[in-house]
């Protein structure tokens, strides 16, 4: 234990405010970026709007969205943003995505309504695949801008109280939370009415619990992660003093 009160870092690691790396060449930030945009776009344009089921041995039919499967790369990731790189630059990796989704439903709509060529049968089906509706799309971003901000302001603000200790505690904690803003806006604003309530209750608790669920198994694949990523960048940092207001991209 450090005087400060937090655990004493690894060698090589130096713990700092979040404003002491403002300029600081960070070896895999826009790499952790870059990935988290791609898996965002993925989630959106592919898993949003199809409910899936599988058969379990105990449970049944049950009932679950598509998205979840990019889930454990997405979350995963932004924990690691926040929990290595602080509050502000996962913030900025939010607005990235939430900014490239815009971008790719609006190429995605722009190539659907191309009239085209008469010789070409696949309209259909690009259609059925890539002509979102906007009421799921717009369900999609919000919930995904809110839970995301959530997600990193709860992991970074526990980050401080707890003294940069248990980890696993504030991954868990702010999926928790995270996932459930995204979870309650996601499925109603996307599905009631469209959906039997029923099916959007179902698919929404059962969801919000695999999801957490998974935070819980990958933990330890958790752990590793983020002791690499701050070992290669040499920092461990806190969010004191920092500004939480999610309407900014600033670092």
């Amino acid at each position: 234990m450090s005087l400060n009160g937090q655990v004493a870092e690894p060698p090589g690691i130096v713990a700092v405010d979040a404003g002491a790396i403002a300029g600081r060449q960070l070896r895999y930030y826009d790499f952790a970026m870059a990935a988290f945009v791609v898996i965002l776009i993925c989630s959106n344009l592919i898993g949003a709007g199809k409910p899936a089921m599988v058969t379990l041995p105990v449970f049944g039919v049950v009932h679950f969205g598509a998205g979840i499967l990019f889930f454990p790369l997405s979350y995963v990731l932004g924990d690691i943003l926040a929990e290595v790189y602080g509050f502000a630059r996962a913030r900025r990796c939010v607005w990235a995505g939430f900014g490239a989704s815009l971008f790719a439903a609006g190429m995605s709509w722009v190539v659907v309504a191309l009239p085209p060529a008469t010789d070409w049968s696949g309209q259909a089906a690009l259609a059925t695949v890539f002509g979102q509706v906007p009421r799921i799309f717009l369900a999609s971003i919000i919930a995904f801008w809110a839970g995301e901000i959530v997600n990193a302001a709860v992991l970074s603000r526990m980050k401080v109280w707890t003294g940069g200790r248990w980890l696993w505690t504030r991954t868990i904690g702010s999926t928790v939370a995270g996932q459930g803003v995204d979870s309650l806006i996601f499925y109603p604003l996307a599905f009631l009415g469209v959906w039997e309530t029923s099916l959007v209750i179902e698919v929404l608790i059962t969801n919000y619990l695999l999801k957490v669920g998974w935070e819980v198994i990958l933990t330890p694949v958790t752990y590793r992660i983020v002791a690499a990523f701050k070992a290669a960048e040499g920092i461990d940092v806190f969010d004191r003093g920092t500004d939480f207001t999610p309407f900014t991209t600033k670092v």
